[in-house]
């Protein structure tokens, strides 16, 4: 049976779970076309919707002591984050941040509930500052001035006078600060030398602080910061096998845990507790969740349960909550905890039976210089892997990043390719997370065109795959997957069929001066800067653009204030230029994703009637 893709867009997602002080939870989904906040009494019911904006709200966090959440929300998804409290006796609304040219990073409530933390760029654009702002207060106070640079609040002390502070210098670096709230002062507390991820900020009920790091590893941890030492890190809890631990959350009064593991694109969840030294996690049972990634973790009063946010290749963004209490009993009463693991949001399928949902199988493929590229692998209903029931065309989907991971949760669009008879190829090329730092560093700067290498060598291993007709293969990306999208075009033109890039980067030279201020010198770290033109310019697919053949898809936002329209409009002019079939979808009203249902609907029609001519 074969669907639209409106079927298929309009799949709700539940994510982003938050416990009111009641134990309800709070919640965002796209019911209505754009991500609005819900609340929830008990798992399966039907759940109240709270707010009501055209705008999609980003962000939800409910106060730790009052029937009240925070959520924030920005105009046109220019990523301009606005904050707002609610109150969920009165549904009353009150906007407590009104800068629209400064974006508002949410700190978290503080211990008690009373107040809130956020960094802002609202003095210079390049330039966060950190403020606290009382619950009713109508002004924020400046508690913070910082000297340039991306920082946001990582965690507050649980005794409210302190609040830690991360510094992302790059995606792989990142600087712990303290800083004493009343006085302004701040003390480095992570070591000065040697890059490191911080994230995942959490105090534990000893008042020590944990996060999740790859601090002298190749693989990040769970680690306790030394603080009377700065730059120690203690290790407390390890991946299997070395994978990464994802996240973590810590209750700081009851030393409950909760933490994801990442192994090789799939979770692995775990639920414990702190031992009473502190330097281990003990008691440790694993929720009854199905195969699949967690998104991420939320504890709920007291640690007493956590919210799960999961999903699949077949199952679509749901929330699960799950007994943590019953996890710090010891092992012996783990089936109890599995059985108190409890499924609340069930998005529906609009009709769609779920067995249509396919799950990819995960392979690896040699690379130029040996290397064994991790991917994920999805043939239509139907087609044999012997190629006995003909060839089919391919999608290579390329993710966004470079530092991100394709996964296995569950993609709309791709599900509607695979119901369309398209195989999809997701690699995870060099420069991908979740493989540890040197995978992470085989791209970097003047090595960004080997990754490009990887995709070239994905097609070699489909030349291999029976079912695959290498004759109709679309390559196809976001962001950072546009920009491979248009290197793969450029590079190695006589391969594709056809192209479909989503907000990608055309020049790395014009991206770096128009991007948004606070990203520019973080951005640069990876893909060079512009003191380096050569560089850009060699990296860069504009340059490259007399070798295209293959008729290209452009869609990107007119707000979108990470990778600027100008990137779009450039490459397409000069696709246009030599001939070559072109069709570009700029929305006025987005930005960086495109955020309303109508016009993802608009989007993906439009591609797949493109892809229906040229593939």
């Amino acid at each position: 049976m074969s669907y639209g893709v409106a079927r298929y867009i309009g799949i709700d997602s539940t994510d982003t779970p938050t416990f009111t002080p009641d134990g309800d939870l709070a919640f965002l989904a796209d019911t209505t076309g754009t991500p609005q906040v819900y609340r929830l009494g008990s798992p399966g019911a039907w759940p109240e919707r709270l707010t009501a904006h055209d705008e999609r709200v980003s962000f939800v966090d409910a106060s730790p002591a009052r029937a009240e959440l925070m959520f924030g929300m920005d105009e046109g998804s220019n990523e301009r984050d606005q904050l707002y409290r609610y109150d969920l006796a009165t549904g009353e609304e009150t906007q407590l941040t009104d800068e629209p040219e400064a974006k508002h990073l949410w700190g978290g409530w503080g211990p008690e509930g009373d107040r809130f933390a956020f960094a802002a760029n609202r003095r210079q654009g390049d330039t966060f500052d950190v403020y606290v702002q009382g619950r009713a207060e109508p002004e924020p106070t400046l508690v913070w001035e910082g000297p340039g640079g991306f920082v946001g609040v990582a965690a507050w002390h649980p005794d409210g006078d302190a609040l830690i502070l991360q510094e992302s210098n790059s995606s792989a670096d990142q600087v712990l600060y303290w800083l004493d709230v009343d006085s302004g002062t701040t003390e480095r507390i992570t070591d000065t030398d040697e890059e490191a991820r911080y994230h995942h900020v959490n105090f534990g009920p000893d008042g020590e602080l944990y996060a999740v790091t790859d601090y002298g590893a190749e693989t990040a941890y769970v680690g306790r910061l030394e603080l009377s030492d700065a730059g120690g890190v203690e290790t407390v809890e390890q991946g299997p096998e070395e994978w990464n631990v994802d996240s973590l959350q810590i209750d700081a009064e009851s030393g409950q845990v909760a933490y994801t593991t990442n192994v090789d694109g799939y979770s692995e969840t775990y639920l414990g507790a702190l031992a009473e030294d502190g330097s281990e996690i003990v008691d440790t049972v694993e929720p009854d969740l199905p195969e699949g990634v967690v998104a991420g973790v939320e504890l709920g009063p007291d640690g007493e349960r956590a919210a799960i946010e999961f999903s699949a290749d077949d199952h679509p963004h749901s929330v699960y909550v799950a007994d943590v209490g019953a996890a710090a009993q010891g092992a012996a009463d783990a089936a109890a905890a599995s059985a108190a693991t409890e499924r609340w949001t069930t998005p529906g399928t609009l009709g769609i039976p779920e067995e249509q949902f396919l799950r990819s199988e995960t392979i690896r493929y040699e690379t130029f210089d040996g290397r064994e590229i991790p991917a994920y692998w999805t043939l239509p209903e139907g087609v044999s892997e012997d190629g006995s029931d003909g060839e089919v065309p391919v999608m290579v989907d390329i993710h966004g990043g470079p530092e991100h991971q394709r996964r296995p949760w569950f993609y709309p669009t791709k599900q509607y390719f695979l119901n369309q008879g398209y195989a999809v190829l997701e690699p995870n090329v060099r420069g991908s997370s979740g493989y540890g730092k040197e995978y992470t560093h085989l791209d970097d700067q003047e090595k960004r065109l080997d990754s490009v290498k990887d995709v070239k060598h994905a097609t070699e291993w489909l030349e291999d795959q029976p079912a695959a007709d290498t004759d109709r293969l679309v390559v196809y990306g976001r962001s950072y997957g546009g920009f491979m999208v248009l290197s793969a075009i450029t590079q190695y033109p006589d391969l594709w069929a056809a192209a479909v890039d989503f907000v990608g980067i055309a020049d790395f030279q014009t991206f770096l001066e128009n991007t948004g201020e606070w990203r520019r010198e973080h951005r640069a770290a990876e893909y060079g800067s512009l003191d380096n033109p050569e560089l850009l310019e060699r990296i860069s697919p504009i340059h490259d653009v007399d070798e295209i053949q293959c008729p290209l898809f452009i869609q990107h936002g007119a707000n979108d204030p990470r990778v600027p329209v100008g990137e779009a409009e450039q490459i397409a002019d000069a696709v246009e230029e030599r001939g070559i079939p072109v069709e570009t979808c700029i929305f006025e009203d987005e930005g960086h994703h495109t955020t309303d249902r109508e016009n993802l609907i608009e989007e993906f029609e439009r591609i797949a009637a493109f892809l229906d001519d040229h593939v």
